[in-house]
């Protein structure tokens, strides 16, 4: 969605914001990020044994570390080598296993209040996004779990970021700098796609709306579509340049992850075989069709339906547990939200729109993905996507004068994250079925 554009179709906080009302909270982004980083960082090494797919990809991580062969290669690296990293250098311990996840948790989330901040100009809507996103329960459960999620789901947050800063600076005339964010744009949605190909079908995106914003800002011109610099949204950067920073670049950036796949003892990668092995992963990907307990599909996703136990038993001296659910609340709150945000952009908000469109690509993705076996975890995209349509629908309520829906959400929100937060952290049960005071569905058990 084009800055520039954007700027002509904003709701009322975009307009407050102009007339000088909003501020940027660059430092109330950084408090958020910190209480998260420390509630994270809280209990970090329960349990102190792998939990749910930790089992596969530890082993591959020490694989890496040891560069003697392939493992886990249904997978891409860049989720592994983070692990791998951090076993080196902190020491390979369930703290050191998990570190990766929690900093790259903090730092996407951090980044992610960034991206609504320069896309929406709204003070009110970043925090907004900021508190609901760092109590969706998922966001924090992937932050403190040594899988690939939480690396896939922390660079595209960091893409986006980059990307609504490439276009508010090509919307101030800014071109060497909307050049460095379009180039650091690519950089993050290869790494997001080295992690894990969850968001492929957002990779095309930020091309695809440039491509868009250009053809429309042309009008008569578009004869020079290719070539022309001198329009929305970034003037000074052609389609063509573009192409390289959004197409080409996280591409190569991409195939880059596989460098220390060149140099295992057994079976070492090769130029010849790198695209080969993109398909035989696809093939692995695919190939999973054993039934699980707590496999599920998209839909039940939507409605909170059938999360995962990452964790239930004794371990730690203590009955402890790790349930991989979303927040009651903004879960369900979120989803009106988006019918909000699809009726305003009908009528022309590209913003809602295109919040609309991202969670229904990063939903669909799975809805028509051909892998039979699914998890609720896959729902951590889509998820970001409806907690920022709840948090721009409450704070355009809010400045039009409408508050108590965000007071009230932002009280719930909180309030079963914290009511929550024992079975999210492993923390000590008091007896073998407490359980039952979480799951309020038969489905939840």
């Amino acid at each position: 969605m084009g800055m520039a554009s954007l700027l002509h179709n904003a709701p009322a906080f975009d307009r407050a914001h102009r007339s000088g009302r909003d501020r940027d909270p660059l430092g109330w982004c950084v408090v958020l990020a910190f209480v998260f980083w420390v509630v994270v960082l809280h209990r970090l090494g329960i349990p102190s044994k792998p939990m749910f797919d930790e089992i596969h990809y530890l082993p591959a991580a020490r694989r890496l570390i040891e560069l003697s062969s392939r493992l886990n290669p249904e997978h891409p690296l860049v989720g592994k080598e983070l692990i791998a990293l951090s076993m080196k250098l902190v020491g390979d311990t369930p703290f050191g296993w998990r570190l990766p996840s929690a900093i790259v948790g903090t730092l996407g989330l951090f980044a992610a209040m960034r991206a609504m901040w320069w896309a929406t100009l709204s003070r009110r809507a970043t925090l907004v996004f900021g508190v609901l996103m760092a109590t969706n329960f998922i966001w924090f459960v992937i932050a403190r779990i040594a899988m690939l999620d939480m690396a896939m789901g922390g660079a595209m947050a960091l893409a986006f970021w980059q990307w609504a800063l490439a276009w508010r600076r090509g919307a101030e005339g800014r071109p060497g700098r909307a050049r460095l964010h379009l180039a650091l744009t690519g950089v993050f949605l290869g790494l997001s796609l080295g992690a894990k190909w969850n968001g492929a079908p957002l990779l095309a995106a930020p091309g695809l709306l440039f491509a868009w914003d250009r053809w429309h800002a042309l009008g008569g011109r578009r004869g020079r579509f290719l070539i022309a610099r001198d329009a929305a949204p970034v003037p000074g950067v052609s389609l063509l340049e573009a192409t390289v920073w959004l197409g080409v670049l996280p591409i190569l950036v991409y195939l880059a992850t596989f460098v220390p796949a060149f140099f295992y003892k057994v079976q070492p990668m090769t130029l010849h075989g790198l695209l080969p092995w993109q398909k035989y992963m696809l093939q692995l990907q695919d190939s999973v069709v054993k039934p699980h307990t707590y496999m599920s599909r998209w839909w039940q996703w939507m409605f909170n339906l059938r999360p995962i136990w990452f964790l239930y038993e004794k371990v730690d001296g203590a009955q402890r547990g790790v349930l991989m659910l979303g927040n009651p609340f903004t879960m369900l709150a979120g989803l009106p939200a988006l019918l909000f945000c699809l009726w305003d952009g009908v009528r022309g908000n590209r913003l809602r729109a295109g919040l609309f469109a991202l969670y229904f690509l990063s939903l669909v993705f799975w809805a028509v993905n051909g892998k039979p076996v699914q998890f609720y975890y896959h729902y951590m995209l889509a998820s970001l996507f409806l907690t920022a349509a709840l948090a721009v629908v409450l704070a355009d309520w809010w400045d039009l004068g409408v508050r108590w829906p965000g007071r009230i959400a932002l009280l719930l929100a909180v309030g079963l994250f914290i009511g929550f937060y024992p079975i999210l952290s492993a923390g000590r049960l008091p007896a073998k079925n407490a359980y039952t005071a979480y799951t309020w569905l038969h489905s939840w058990r």
